[in-house]
């Protein structure tokens, strides 16, 4: 039956022979990624029967609460990772510093930043939930990196992916040479290609927002989902369904399959956040991917990938999807970001005024 399909390291050393003075790092790199993948979904299937669910008590640097599951898997990709020699050392949303590989290993060439547990809030309710990882050179190979040495831009990335946990588990990555998708095969154990070269459609007719912030939205985005939710009969004439699975992974994937556009913007929610979303372990990743497979990502002002980090849990507005989308709606910031409200915070002079991030 798999006699005419690709393995996930089948693919890694294809992609190897078009550069051939490379070492095989990078590969060995993504084949422990996945290796790690492999163990999280394994124990997030098992659910109540594992004993994996519900709150570890204890908080991450961001202040929220971790799942067991956060903690567990965040465990799974140090230990998958640390060994091979391809790392100069980790970040990860759940530790507050970089992970320094332990002294017995040796120090490789590459940086591994990451979400191991993307949407662990909807763990409880047997939602989909996933990994995020983004792969970056070292500057300083062979050495412990410094948390300077993170602070690169989206556009330095060798690679990223997601892993999502759903009805079948799926690897979706980039070496920059296009989107590919994986399905985990669970008797073989091995990812499978089954998804080669994903491409986003042109033209969305879906949007996905938390639309219980919508009190706190910018003019901009207010604008453009009133359009949307107008259907045939308003400026946009056609009609939208509206999207919100509270999962990054789930959505990205959503919007990789079958298109649409997707916004966790900038709000006045806590006005000293300039968004929600973490920059080096969600924001980057997705956009990486969503570009390579033809689409947009932008904070509403500009591309997500030239932003330089100015800290390892820096957080950002994300918006991403359709690139006629996602010009749209930078656009209205550029154009429809002030607007006179009856409150005197959101007047002219107020949260809103607009200003570039």
């Amino acid at each position: 039956m798999l006699a005419d399909r690709t393995t996930l390291a089948q693919f890694l050393i294809e992609q190897r022979r078009h550069h051939p003075d490379a070492s095989g790092d990078l590969n060995g790199l993504i084949l422990d990624v996945a290796f790690a993948c492999k163990a999280i979904s394994k124990r997030v299937a098992q659910g109540a029967l594992g004993g994996v669910l519900g709150a570890a008590d204890r908080t991450n640097v961001q202040g929220e609460a971790q799942q067991k599951l956060d903690v567990l898997a965040n465990e799974l990709f140090l230990r998958a990772n640390e060994w091979g020699g391809y790392v100069a050392g980790m970040v990860s949303e759940e530790m507050d510093e970089p992970y320094f590989v332990p002294a017995q290993y040796p120090r490789g060439k590459y940086l591994l930043v990451f979400d191991p547990l993307d949407g662990s809030s909807n763990i409880d309710v047997n939602v989909a939930v996933g990994s995020i990882f983004s792969i970056l050179r070292a500057p300083h190979p062979g050495v412990d990196a410094t948390a300077e040495d993170y602070l690169q831009p989206g556009t330095e990335q060798v690679c990223a992916g997601y892993a999502i946990y759903g009805p079948s588990t799926m690897l979706v990555l980039t070496v920059g040479t296009g989107v590919h998708g994986f399905t985990l095969e669970p008797q073989l154990g091995e990812f499978i290609l089954t998804h080669p070269s994903i491409r986003l459609p042109a033209t969305a007719s879906e949007f996905a927002i938390n639309a219980s912030n919508r009190r706190f939205w910018e003019p901009a985005v207010e604008r453009y989902v009133d359009e949307c939710l107008a259907g045939r009969t308003g400026p946009r004439a056609k009609d939208f369904n509206m999207r919100w699975v509270a999962s990054l992974v789930a959505e990205a994937h959503r919007i990789l399959t079958r298109g649409g556009v997707f916004l966790y913007p900038r709000d006045s929610k806590d006005p000293a956040k300039p968004g929600r979303l973490r920059l080096l372990y969600e924001a980057n990743p997705v956009a990486f991917l969503v570009e390579q497979a033809g689409g947009a990502a932008s904070t509403g002002w500009g591309q997500v990938l030239e932003v330089v980090p100015g800290g390892l849990h820096q957080r950002i507005a994300l918006i991403f999807g359709v690139t006629e989308e996602v010009e749209r709606i930078e656009r209205y910031h550029r154009e429809h970001n002030e607007r006179a409200f009856d409150s005197p915070l959101y007047g002219t002079r107020g949260l809103f005024r607009a200003t570039a991030v």
